[in-house]
């Protein structure tokens, strides 16, 4: 990575792991892109940590165009992005396989999985560049099977 302020871009920062994640390393003085759906969560964060070190961008993951539009209306001292964490995710429902919603499943697929894949997409040329770094995190519950576990 270069030399100088370094940008974080972390998906799913309006609470857990993402919120944490983006307090730590702005503590560190990096310059963190807070994503979310919570705006209000996202604003208490820069209120927080700094409106200067935090651009909150609300948007919900799933939605390929909005994602695009957050990622092209970064201000420019936020757009040299070093390091993506694709952390946004989630579980729904505890029926079993055969009773559980499909709409659920795609939920899922489209939060934990094809939304990950598509800032991995977007941000690649940027980060390529820089020497940057792909972080992804997902649960414990991706590496066995549980009951109610869909």
């Amino acid at each position: 990575m270069t030399g100088g302020t370094r940008t974080i871009l972390i998906t799913g920062a309006t609470s857990g792991f993402g919120r944490a994640t983006a307090a730590r390393f702005a503590a560190a003085g990096w310059r963190v892109i807070a994503t979310g759906r919570r705006a209000d969560r996202l604003d208490a964060l820069a209120a927080e940590l700094g409106p200067d070190r935090i651009h909150g961008a609300a948007f919900d993951i799933r939605d390929e165009a909005a994602t695009r539009a957050a990622v092209d209306a970064l201000p420019r001292e936020f757009r040299d992005i070093d390091v993506l964490v694709n952390n946004a995710g989630l579980a729904l429902g505890t029926a079993p396989a055969q009773r559980a919603s499909l709409a659920q499943w795609k939920q899922m697929i489209d939060t934990n999985v094809t939304a990950l894949a598509t800032m991995t997409y977007l941000l690649l040329p940027r980060l390529i560049e820089r020497r940057g770094a792909i972080l992804n995190i997902g649960s414990v519950a991706g590496s066995y099977p549980y009951t109610g576990g869909n």
